[in-house]
């Protein structure tokens, strides 16, 4: 047997090593677990336009901007994960708050249980099918969304900014050339062409600017070319179809002026969202149950992340609370008449703690304590609960934000999947 000398086999292993430094490892799709919170890293990026909202089940549709051309690509389900984080003008939001049409930058996995996801369940490679002129990556079974922005959230979260370079303007709409950079002024400079027209909305200060009014202080002309001379701004983006044989550009909805503006815009979106919660409780899952005598237990629960710090700080230790049993839509169960409230196991808050390290996103590294009088089928380890500190207000959810035990089944409740549909062709 021929003998490969020691130096040769070494130069082998160096080389093997240098590939796999160079070549970058290929992502497989990550199925998040149950129980867990998945790392970010494993997630699939995309992004599209919102062309679909069941607010209620946490779902929707996005037109994904795949290799093809965009107005080709039909909407493709997804699904929020319990703990998916939305992000709207840089603050917490639901599905609700996001209008139609509006660009989102997505960060999703494949559905933890298959057998219980709300949109279809795709094979595992279907990011790399081809439909027809949308090109591929237009429907990845990576649908289950951790993370759900708009553009000025995805700006804010990684330090970017918007430079308005020139504007060409025919009457009623033009061209805006925009160029998107680090504020630190380091890393990729990403420069685009947007539609804009007199729908689109400008803020400055606590002013709502028209497109006629830039015009009358000259920032923007009546006709023609003119330099915007790098004017930072924030952008609202969406699309919209565009004259002229274009296959896909995208439309600025809004454009923030001033920082002062950029805040109040973030500040009102806070407000909304932090209103919301209170009227439908806080959303966690168990992860101990310790069992008492004559029905009681403690159960401690650790609170989703990405909500404002206000909410959190209403769970104190020695306060009333309300723990409500949920499912993976966040949907209340709901037993005959009897609301939220009534259903609710109900009980002191013994403990609450954080983390300060290492919280994981879709985390609030909060956890509570509650010792309860009642114990439902949904207080086990792992399930999704809502929970209500006494400060907040008793209000009941309409229909059809909760199940009810006898009138809802799996395969009606939902609606089913099959609601959806995924075009296999043009």
């Amino acid at each position: 047997m021929k003998q490969f000398p020691i130096r040769r086999i070494a130069i082998l292993y160096l080389g093997l090593f240098w590939i796999a430094c160079i070549v970058p490892a290929k992502q497989e799709p990550f199925r998040p677990k149950v129980g867990e919170f998945p790392p970010l890293e494993k997630a699939h990026s995309y992004k599209g336009e919102l062309t679909f909202v069941d607010h209620a089940n946490r779902r929707g549709s996005i037109r994904i901007d795949g290799d093809g051309r965009f107005r080709f690509a039909a909407p493709s389900p997804f699904a929020l994960l319990p703990y998916g984080l939305v992000r709207y003008h840089g603050s917490p939001a639901d599905l609700r708050d996001i209008p139609l049409g509006t660009v989102m930058y997505a960060k999703a996995f494949l559905p933890p249980d298959p057998k219980i996801s709300t949109v279809p369940v795709l094979p595992l490679d279907n990011r790399k099918k081809k439909y027809g002129y949308a090109g591929t990556g237009v429907a990845p079974a990576e649908n289950h969304i951790f993370l759900f922005e708009d553009e000025p959230s995805y700006c804010k979260r990684l330090g970017l900014v918007w430079k308005l370079k020139e504007i060409n303007l025919n009457e009623d709409q033009g061209i805006i050339t925009a160029r998107r950079e680090s504020k630190s002024g380091n890393g990729d400079v990403h420069e685009e062409t947007f539609s804009i027209d007199k729908a689109t909305r400008f803020w400055r200060g606590k002013e709502h600017l028209h497109f006629n009014d830039l015009i009358e202080e000259k920032i923007l002309p009546e006709n023609g070319v003119q330099s915007l001379n790098d004017l930072l701004v924030l952008l609202g983006i969406s699309w919209k179809t565009t004259p002229g044989g274009v296959f896909k550009r995208f439309h600025i909805s809004d454009v923030w002026l001033d920082e002062l503006a950029r805040e109040r815009a973030a500040q009102i979106q806070n407000e909304t969202h932090k209103t919301f919660i209170k009227s439908r409780w806080m959303p966690g899952w168990v992860e101990q149950v310790e069992y008492g005598k004559f029905g009681r237990a403690k159960v401690t629960v650790t609170l989703f992340g990405g909500m404002n710090q206000s909410l959190y700080a209403d769970f104190k230790k020695g306060q009333k609370a309300m723990l409500a049993s949920s499912e993976n839509t966040l949907k209340h169960w709901a037993g005959g008449t009897a609301g939220t409230a009534q259903m609710a196991g109900k009980g002191i808050l013994l403990e609450v703690s954080k983390t300060k390290k290492g919280i994981p996103l879709g985390s609030s590294g909060i956890q509570l304590s509650l010792e309860t009088n009642l114990v439902t089928e949904g207080f086990r380890p792992g399930k999704i609960i809502r929970i209500r500190p006494e400060s907040w207000p008793i209000l009941e959810v309409p229909r059809e934000e909760y199940i009810h035990h006898t009138r809802d089944g799996i395969d009606i409740r939902f609606p089913t999947p099959d609601i959806f549909h995924i075009f296999p062709k043009n």
